[in-house]
């Protein structure tokens, strides 16, 4: 029997098979060196404690590292740790339009399952890079040129952790040698194993913090149920009761999830993040940045327009008064006003860092301040490009009566206003300096990854945490 899972398990497995081509490959060792950090930052977080204890209660043969703190653990449990870190500070990458974090959920299954099974860094890099664009494109199946949103998203669902879970199942089955229905088998299964409500991101809660986590251990857990004999439906993202019926009804797009795989690559468009929270704000730093280093004193500001997508004012504009006062650092990474307020003031890193959303930063009375004078609206311009860029125009009335604007097209960090490769290593640096010796030895062996015979190396160095 046919069905469109077992065509992408069959074409993912030709092009591990054959091997990915150089500038893919460094692609993904870019996606790895980012998500290192991002979960090196994150260790200190509760929900990776959470996740970390749980792993530690199951217990189970030692095989795979966390990323917490240097402990083995079996690699759905790793992967489960590991995810968790790589999503818990909404540092990680985005991918456009289907508004999805590919590499946090496959990432970290993929290098669960490297160690587990004695890969090379080049198989690791090839079972990513094709579980991310699995994942990508079943999230494109689920979006609407119509609505000009993600139907997912439409519907409260994270498709992060729905598609996420398939994309890490595929990368995991590669790294374990199914063969191409094996592959498909194990995409069928997780399937049925990937969910995510994004209720916390409006009125709060931790649980999203481990939904890549979630998703990273349910791809691990398919490809070892594949292995063992467990199958999943051949029809199962087109079928009557398959994946796209079940969660985008009417609106999904069934042949995106093939058409063009492995030839036609969304991931080298896959954005990376800059500042560490969600990517519905990052417009809006943008153009603060852009005020501010135009000379803007937010002491002259009476009053700050921020204009976005309709779509994402539910995220980052609503409720009107929650996103003025954010409750947490956490709940301040969701707020378009905070994070206007916080840029226009000057912040950390790369223009806002982990320093910026701290609960004390959240309560500090300047920024509050500042962000009580943000006002959130639709911009026609805006809805336009939404979501192939998430765009913003930020517009300054001061106190003199004079008018300050800075229009955001293209948000940085994608492939229209990329991060340069200095600039992700400063990334990783800075997320990683406080938990690792050496920053720059992981930075070197994530750069040769292609030529490595193992990640030996790599977790060695990893587990050297302080």
């Amino acid at each position: 029997m046919s069905g469109l899972i077992v065509t992408a398990g069959r074409l993912a497995h030709a092009a591990y098979t054959e091997g990915l081509a150089d500038h893919l490959r460094e692609d993904v060792s870019r996606r790895v060196l980012d998500l290192l950090g991002n979960s090196l930052a994150a260790a200190d977080q509760e929900p990776a404690r959470v996740a970390e204890a749980v792993a530690a209660e199951w217990g189970g043969t030692p095989a795979a590292t966390s990323l917490a703190g240097g402990t083995r653990y079996p690699a759905p449990s790793a992967a489960l740790v590991n995810g968790t870190l790589a999503h818990a500070l909404d540092f990680d990458d985005t991918h456009l339009p289907s508004v999805l974090h590919p590499s946090a959920p496959v990432l970290p299954a993929a290098l669960a399952t490297a160690q587990a099974h004695g890969r090379s860094g080049a198989q690791l890099l090839d079972a990513a890079g094709l579980g991310i664009e699995l994942a990508v494109r079943l999230g494109m199946a689920g979006y609407d040129e119509e609505l000009g949103n993600s139907v997912f998203f439409e519907r409260g669902l994270h498709a992060t952790a729905i598609c996420g879970a398939v994309g890490a199942a595929v990368a995991s089955a590669l790294l374990q040698g199914l063969d191409a229905a094996g592959v498909a088998h194990a995409a069928g299964i997780a399937a049925s194993m990937g969910s995510g409500i994004i209720e916390a991101n409006r009125t709060g809660g931790t649980i999203k913090r481990v939904h890549c986590g979630w998703a990273a251990h349910a791809g691990v857990s398919a490809a070892d149920l594949a292995r063992h004999g467990l199958t999943g439906p051949p029809t199962v993202v087109e079928g009557r009761f398959g994946f796209l019926e079940a969660f985008c009804g009417d609106a999904g797009r069934a042949g995106v999830v093939v058409d063009g795989f492995t030839t036609e690559w969304e991931l080298p468009g896959v954005f990376f993040k800059p500042y560490p929270c969600n990517h519905f704000t990052h417009a809006g730093v943008d153009a603060a940045l852009r005020l501010r280093a135009e000379g803007l004193d937010p002491d002259d500001v009476v009053e700050l327009e921020l204009g976005v997508p309709t779509a994402v004012l539910r995220t980052i504009g609503e409720p009107a008064e929650e996103k003025a006062r954010p409750r947490s650092g956490y709940h301040a990474a969701f707020s378009g006003p905070y994070t206007v307020a916080a840029a226009l003031l000057g912040g950390g890193g790369l223009g806002l860092f982990h320093e910026d959303f701290t609960d004390e930063a959240a309560a500090d009375p300047a920024r509050l301040a500042l962000a009580a004078k943000v006002r959130c609206v639709p911009d026609p311009e805006c809805d336009a490009i939404f979501p192939r860029q998430f765009p913003a125009v930020l517009t300054a009335v001061l106190k003199d009566g004079t008018r300050r604007q800075a229009r955001v097209s293209a948000n940085r960090g994608g492939p229209d206003n990329p991060l340069s490769a200095e600039e992700l290593a400063t990334k990783f640096r800075l997320n990683a300096s406080r938990r690792v010796a050496d920053p720059d030895r992981i930075v070197a062996l994530v750069r040769g990854l292609a030529e490595a015979p193992s990640t030996d190396a790599l977790t060695e160095e990893l587990s050297r945490t302080r």
